[in-house]
C-alpha cells in the first residue's frame, strides 16, 4: 500500500475520485426512467419491454456486488475499482451506440457488473485510507452522492433528452469515466495485500440464480401479476437457491458471506435499519411523481424541481451529520434520524387534493433531514464494527441491502397502493383513475403510514441498542 504519509495527503481527492464513480453508477439506476417513453418508440418496442432497461441494471447489480465484495478482499479493492470504471464506461459507451434492445439490455448488464464492482469496494477504500476521526465525515459524503445520484436522475435524464437525445444519457459516462479511471491510477493506493484464498464458487451461483429469480419475480409480478405460474415458480426458485447458498456458507471453508459477520450485533442492526430506511424512501421516489402530475395536476418540470428538494437538503444534511457521528458518536444520531423519518411520512400520509405545495415541500424537508442525519452515521457504523479483513463483504452486503431494499420497497409500495385503490374503488385497479383522486390519496395515505411504521421499528431497535449499550458502560463503571 501507499506510506500512510502518502494516504493523509491523497484521501481526499481518493474520496472525490469514488464518491463521482459511485454517483455515476446511481444515477445511472434512475436517470433512464424519464427517457422510457422517447425509447420505446425509438426502439420500436412497447413500455413492457422497454422496462428492462431499468430493471436489468438494478438485477444484475444485487446478483453480483457479494461477489465483487469478496473478490476485493481477496485479490485488492483498489484493482476491483479499477476493474468497475473499465466496465461501467465500456458498457455506458455500448448502450448510447445501439439501436437495438437486446443489445442495449445487454450493455446495461455490462454497465450493471462495472457498477457492482465499484460500489462493493468503494466504501472498503474509503474505510482504510480515512483515519477513524474522519471517517464518518468521509462515508457521510459517500452517501450523499449515492442518495444525490439516485434521486436528481429523472431531472438530469430530463434535460439531457430536451437538450440532445437519450444516448447520451449513457454517452456521458464515458468521459467522467475515463477521467476517474485516470485518477485511480495515479493516487489510489497499490495492491500489495492479496489474499491466498479462492471465490466460493458454488455459492456465487446460487446467490446470482437466487437474486435474479426474486428479482426477476418481483419486477415482472407488478404487470403480469403475482398469482401467474412463472411468477410463482420463479419465487420458489429463489427460495430454494437462497436457502442452499445459506447451507454452503455455512459449510464451506472460505464462504462468499462470512456469516459469522452477522453475529457482531451492532453490525447487524445497523444493516437491519439500513434496509428499512431504504425500503421507506422508495416510497417517496415512486408515489410522490404521481400525487404531484396527477392529483396535484403539476408539470413534468415542475414536479421534477419539487423532487430536487430531497437531494438538496441530503447534499447538506449528511456530511454535517457524518461531521458530528465522529464528534459525538453515531448512535444517538441515527436514532433520532429514523425518528424524524417516521414523523415525516406521517405528515406525508396527510396530504390529499388540497395539499398547499409549501405543506409538501415542509413534509418532504422534515423526512429529508431525519435521512440525512440517519444515512452517514449508519454507514459509519456498519464499517467501523469489522476487521480491515472484511470491509470489502461489509461494503458490499451494505450496498446489496440498499439495493434490496430499493426494489423491494418499489414492489411493496406499488402493491400496497393499488391494493387499496381496488378496495376503495371496488375493483381491481393498476393505475391512477382519471377524476378520482380520493381513491390515489387513500392508497397513498397507506404507504406513506406504512413508511412511516418501518422507520419506527428501526427507531425503537436503536433506542433498545442505545439503551444496552449504556447498562453495560454503568456496570463496567461500577465494577471498576
Amino acid at each position: 500500500m501507499k506510506s500512510e504519509s502518502n494516504l493523509n495527503k491523497s484521501r481526499w481527492f481518493i474520496l472525490f475520485t469514488v464518491v463521482l464513480n459511485t454517483f455515476m453508477c446511481c444515477l445511472d439506476g434512475s436517470i433512464v426512467n424519464v427517457a422510457l417513453p422517447v425509447m420505446s418508440k425509438k426502439l420500436n418496442v412497447n413500455m413492457a419491454s422497454i422496462e428492462w432497461v431499468v430493471t436489468s441494471y438494478l438485477i444484475v447489480i444485487s446478483a453480483m456486488i457479494l461477489i465483487f465484495g469478496r473478490l476485493g478482499d481477496i485479490k485488492g479493492k483498489t484493482k476491483i475499482f479499477r476493474f468497475g470504471i473499465i466496465l461501467f464506461t465500456i458498457g455506458s459507451f455500448l448502450c448510447g451506440m445501439t439501436n437495438s434492445l437486446l443489445i442495449l439490455v445487454l450493455a446495461r448488464a455490462i454497465q450493471a457488473i462495472g457498477a457492482a464492482a465499484t460500489m462493493s469496494t468503494s466504501q472498503g477504500i474509503i474505510t482504510h485510507v480515512f483515519p477513524a476521526n474522519e471517517r464518518g465525515r468521509a462515508l457521510g459524503m459517500s452517501g450523499t452522492f449515492v442518495a444525490l445520484g439516485t434521486m436528481v436522475g429523472p431531472p438530469i435524464g430530463g434535460f439531457i433528452i430536451s437538450a440532445l437525445s437519450w444516448e447520451y444519457i449513457f454517452l456521458i459516462n464515458v468521459p467522467i469515466g475515463i477521467f476517474t479511471f485516470i485518477l485511480s491510477m495515479k493516487i489510489f493506493p497499490k495492491n500489495t495485500e492479496e489474499l491466498n484464498e479462492k471465490l466460493d464458487v458454488k455459492g456465487a451461483v446460487l446467490f446470482v440464480i437466487g437474486i435474479v429469480s426474486l428479482f426477476g419475480a418481483l419486477v415482472q409480478g407488478q404487470s403480469a401479476g403475482y398469482n401467474q405460474p412463472i411468477i410463482i415458480i420463479g419465487f420458489i426458485v429463489a427460495i430454494i437457491a437462497l436457502a442452499a447458498f445459506l447451507i454452503i456458507e455455512k459449510r464451506v471453508k472460505i464462504p462468499l458471506l462470512q456469516l459469522s459477520i452477522f453475529q457482531n450485533n451492532l453490525f447487524s442492526l445497523s444493516i437491519f435499519c439500513g434496509f428499512v430506511s431504504f425500503i421507506a424512501l422508495s416510497a417517496v421516489t415512486i408515489i410522490l411523481p404521481f400525487y404531484f402530475q396527477d392529483v396535484l395536476k403539476l408539470s413534468p418540470a415542475i414536479t421534477g424541481l419539487f423532487m430536487m428538494i430531497s437531494p438538496m437538503i441530503l447534499s447538506v444534511v449528511a456530511p454535517i451529520s457524518g461531521y458530528l457521528s465522529d464528534r459525538i458518536g453515531s448512535e444517538v444520531l441515527t436514532f433520532w434520524g429514523l425518528i424524524l423519518m417516521s414523523i415525516g411520512f406521517v405528515f406525508m400520509g396527510s396530504l390529499n387534493e388540497n395539499s398547499s405545495l409549501l405543506i409538501a415541500a415542509v413534509f418532504i424537508a422534515i423526512m429529508t433531514i431525519g435521512n440525512g442525519m440517519f444515512q452517514s452515521p449508519n454507514n459509519s457504523l456498519v464499517m467501523s464494527t469489522v476487521a480491515k479483513n472484511k470491509l470489502g463483504i461489509a461494503g458490499s452486503v451494505n450496498a446489496l441491502v440498499r439495493n434490496l431494499g430499493m426494489v423491494l420497497g418499489v414492489s411493496l409500495s406499488t402493491l400496497i397502493l393499488y391494493n387499496r385503490m381496488s378496495h376503495k374503488i371496488g375493483y381491481r385497479v393498476v393505475n391512477y383513475v382519471e377524476g378520482r383522486n380520493d381513491v390515489f390519496i387513500y392508497g397513498m395515505r397507506y404507504v406513506f403510514i406504512g413508511a412511516a411504521v418501518l422507520c419506527g421499528i428501526g427507531a425503537v431497535i436503536t433506542a433498545v441498542r442505545l439503551y444496552s449499550n449504556k447498562e453495560n458502560n454503568q456496570e463496567v463503571i461500577e465494577d471498576y
